[in-house]
């Protein structure tokens, strides 16, 4: 289940650099300040899944701790952008990845 999560974090970058949604500089460290959910203050959806989803989970994962078995990311990438042509190949990985965490 792992190996799984981590092939579709691999697979959520890709869909996020084909849909020019990867950026090559992070955002202002104060950014990574906010403690709303998904940092909805400081942060763009796509900036969250690439700055902070994206390396909690690897670290997660490298340091072999415990993945969260109850997330809902879906719900909040669909509503944010939702503008967005590609948008269910984006959900595609994570929706995967949900159903990862919560099989655990």
């Amino acid at each position: 289940m792992r190996d799984q999560t981590r092939e579709q974090l691999r697979r959520l970058q890709q869909v996020m650099e084909k849909l020019d949604l990867w950026q090559s500089f992070p955002p202002d460290e104060t950014a990574f300040l906010s403690t709303q959910p998904f940092a909805l203050d400081t942060m763009e959806a796509d900036e969250w899944l690439q700055w902070i989803f994206i390396p909690r989970m690897y670290a997660l994962l490298e340091g072999d701790l415990p993945l969260p078995n109850e997330i809902a990311v879906v719900p909040y990438i669909e509503e944010a952008l939702k503008e967005l042509d590609g948008l269910q190949e984006l959900l595609d990985p994570i929706s995967e990845i949900e159903r990862l965490c919560k099989a655990g």
